[in-house]
């Protein structure tokens, strides 16, 4: 009976040891060894919306197909864009047209000035020799005056014919071609041919279509999506960890990543950065009076602050924008943590096999 009751409470004094080093151990290593299953895999999702109005006439992608930048995802009516189009080429013509006919205008003009100033050059001769006959008192004033009078009307005709003139350059520019109406026209079809382009959406990248629910037939608007595209390049994991746990963290900090969908495969990742709040903090300037948390707990939970992570090469195929993953973080410069960090997440990969 004794032996027994000493084989237990040894028993007992083993469990409490193993306890508390087993807590300890928890505590310290949650400095220098964290690890945290709030993790997922990130990435970046592109809304791909049109930016032209009119009816889709083809769906050239299925849902979840692999995509390369430039291949086909969908068509629009492009009919009355290409009579756009049209109208743009016809209106250039035109705009040509017109700008020959002021070239033309501009040698009438100039033809114009020329003849406006030999009127002015003989009014202004002829005033000049009817003003000094007119101090000698040769001629009557009233022959004076009207000598003044063509001088005047002579040199006024002259400038408007220069300010008409001048007008006339004012809108031709510099070289043929470069007249304002030209310019606007040559703007308006490269805008039509713009829009006319954007009724073939491509893919802005190699990615994914998922989620489609697209078909012929529906009506497109403009700058609302109608696809859901992941760049596939773009993922990356995100890992929540208690603030405590990351005071540690820094440009020697390495992680070690398993993923749910990958049961007993570990993944080196590299830090990449830590975001610099939360949304919990977030404030707007709203008028109002400042909003406090009240917590009944007598141990409030702990603030969580999101980790990133990217890796070197592209993560696994199979992976998709919300897989779980386990990660635990370590100090490069430390091989003692670096080895039970890897221990840690070893035996974490090996349990996925059984949840």
């Amino acid at each position: 009976m004794q032996t027994a009751e000493h084989a237990f409470r040894r028993w007992m004094q083993s469990l409490i040891i193993l306890f508390v080093i087993l807590v300890g151990y928890i505590v310290v290593a949650d400095r220098y060894a964290p690890l945290t299953t709030e993790s997922r895999v990130q990435g970046y999702v592109i809304q791909i919306a049109p930016e032209v109005s009119g009816n889709v006439t083809a769906v050239q992608v299925s849902n979840n197909q692999s995509l390369k930048k430039g291949d086909k995802l969908f068509s629009i009516d492009k009919r009355k864009y290409v009579l756009a189009v049209e109208k743009a080429q016809l209106a250039l013509e035109q705009a040509h047209e017109q700008e020959d006919a002021m070239y033309a205008k501009v040698a009438a003009a100039e033809a114009k000035v020329a003849t406006n100033q030999a009127a002015f050059d003989n009014a202004h001769s002829e005033y000049r020799r009817v003003s000094k006959l007119a101090k000698q008192k040769l001629v009557s004033l009233s022959m004076l005056d009207n000598a003044l009078a063509s001088n005047s009307a002579a040199s006024a005709n002259l400038r408007a014919a220069q300010q008409e003139l001048r007008a006339l350059k004012v809108q031709l520019g510099n070289t043929p071609g470069q007249s304002s109406a030209v310019l606007t026209a040559q703007n308006n079809l490269q805008q039509a041919e713009l829009d006319l382009s954007h009724t073939q959406v491509v893919a802005p990248s190699d990615g994914v279509v998922t989620n489609l629910q697209l078909e012929v037939g529906s009506s497109a608007n403009a700058n609302q999506p109608l696809l859901t595209f992941i760049p596939i390049n773009s993922l990356w994991v995100a890992a929540d960890f208690r603030e405590k746990a990351v005071a540690r963290v820094d440009k020697h900090s390495k992680a070690l990543v398993a993923f749910d969908a990958f049961p007993g495969k570990v993944f080196p990742l590299d830090v990449q950065s830590r975001d610099f709040g939360v949304a919990a903090a977030q404030q707007s300037p709203n008028g109002q009076l400042t909003h406090v948390e009240v917590s009944n707990r007598w141990v409030r939970d702990a603030q969580r602050v999101r980790i990133n992570l990217a890796s070197q090469s592209p993560l696994p195929q199979p992976l998709f924008i919300g897989s779980r993953a386990t990660v635990v973080i370590y100090s490069s410069d430390d091989s003692f943590w670096a080895w039970l960090a890897k221990c840690q997440i070893k035996i974490v990969g090996l349990l996925h096999y059984i949840y």
